[in-house]
């Protein structure tokens, strides 16, 4: 519990998107292997404050989302799924309603979050619990830092010859998840729903009754979905190459695993041509370099560097800045040795170091049927290309 208080969270997703368009509505399309509705989840389940999570879907999906819950959910957190309303309001409604038959949820604290907003950060959960807990009501926003016109067409386009300015320094983009006393927000449901009005959030609602409503701190990768076009920066590719010669008297290291040969790779480090393409290629796609930058044969620190453990810390770039990999895609181009009999062991190795499935990991070979270096039994040659997204 937060503070000795029941935690209790509604996922919006009874919408029909119709701004996205195709057959499904945006929130129950896949983002990174799930739903967009199950992503937006992620991080109340990973909360320990959080007791309960309810779903609030469209009825043809309630079965879909039961399924999901089943499949996802993790530790000792509750779950419920409920059929929305005609609207946002009249959906939230039906998950506080649910909610509020739980013995310890009066009192307590519920946060309220759109399945469209895939991205929310545990920080962001963490601020705005606070700010409920303390206040009563917090939402989440973020400043406005472009010019603001004002120009209505009359029709909601904006046509308007001559438009008029906002201060902008007073202007904030709300967000969610938004927290609040749950007897709190349930009051302002119920007002909304007898007397009416335009509230397009929560914590509107709560202004209306003249009860103060806290702002804490956004985050702006927590965007709102609303059309196709904001996911296409979602993925990030990068390609990576590397080549080594053979050599004598040094073991044959490839994805951090000693396979079986008579000879090793020359290199400054431990050779290990696969990894290398593999580090390349992260670093690439983040625009960060590549490994001769970050780990230069210059510095004798890294004279017979295991590279599974520079991979460790190109990992650790990685996710310090926000990405995780989608996934991974490897292919080593030699005669012998074969990659068939330890591509399972070097996949589970790779998935390890970068945080992910071995799913998200592919490692095959292939030969140059004789031709080139390769060909000839020179030497390894690896190539990889990865996916790239912003953590959910």
């Amino acid at each position: 519990m937060y503070k000795g208080r029941y935690v209790g969270v509604v996922i919006a997703a009874g919408g029909s998107g119709t701004r996205f368009g195709g057959d499904v509505p945006k929130q129950f399309l896949e983002v990174g292997g799930r739903s967009m509705t199950m992503a937006a989840a992620e991080p109340f389940t990973n909360n320990p404050s959080v007791d309960e999570i309810v779903f609030v879907v469209p009825s043809e999906f309630v079965d879909a989302t039961l399924y999901a819950v089943k499949r996802d959910a993790e530790g000792g957190v509750l779950y419920g799924v409920v059929v929305g309303g005609s609207d946002r309001a009249a959906s939230v409604k039906a998950g506080l309603e649910f909610l509020g038959e739980r013995p310890g949820m009066r009192g307590g604290l519920v946060l309220v979050h759109d399945a469209a907003r895939p991205f929310v950060s545990a920080e962001v959960v963490e601020r705005v619990l606070e700010g409920a807990c303390e206040h009563g009501a917090a939402v989440p926003v973020l400043p406005v830092n472009d010019t603001v016109y004002v120009a209505d067409g009359g029709d909601g386009t904006p046509r308007a010859a001559s438009p008029t300015t906002i201060d902008r320094t007073k202007l904030n983009l709300v967000q969610t998840p938004q927290g609040f006393d749950f007897d709190t927000i349930y009051e302002a449901h119920e007002r909304a729903a007898k007397e009416g009005g335009a509230f397009t959030d929560d914590g509107s609602m709560v202004l209306a009754m003249g009860k103060p409503v806290v702002l804490v701190e956004g985050d702006p990768t927590n965007i709102k979905v609303t059309r196709p076009e904001d996911l296409d920066g979602d993925g990030r590719v990068g390609i990576g190459f590397d080549a080594h010669r053979f050599c004598e008297g040094r073991p044959l290291i490839l994805g951090g695993i000693e396979i079986p040969f008579e000879k090793g790779l020359e290199g400054h480090s431990d050779a290990d041509v696969l990894t290398h393409a593999l580090m390349d290629a992260i670093l690439g796609a983040m625009h960060e370099g590549d490994i001769g930058q970050m780990f230069p044969d210059s510095d004798p620190a890294y004279k017979g560097a295991s590279s599974i453990k520079l991979l460790a810390e190109v990992a650790s770039l990685m996710h310090s800045r926000g990405y995780e990999i989608v996934n991974a895609d490897v292919t080593v181009v030699a005669e012998r040795p074969k990659m068939a009999p330890c591509r399972a062991e070097v996949e589970q190795r790779l998935a390890e170091v970068l945080g992910t499935a071995p799913g998200n990991v592919s490692v095959k070979g292939t030969t140059t049927e004789r031709l080139g270096f390769t060909g000839r039994e020179e030497g390894i040659a690896a190539e990889a290309v990865v996916l790239l997204r912003r953590k959910i």
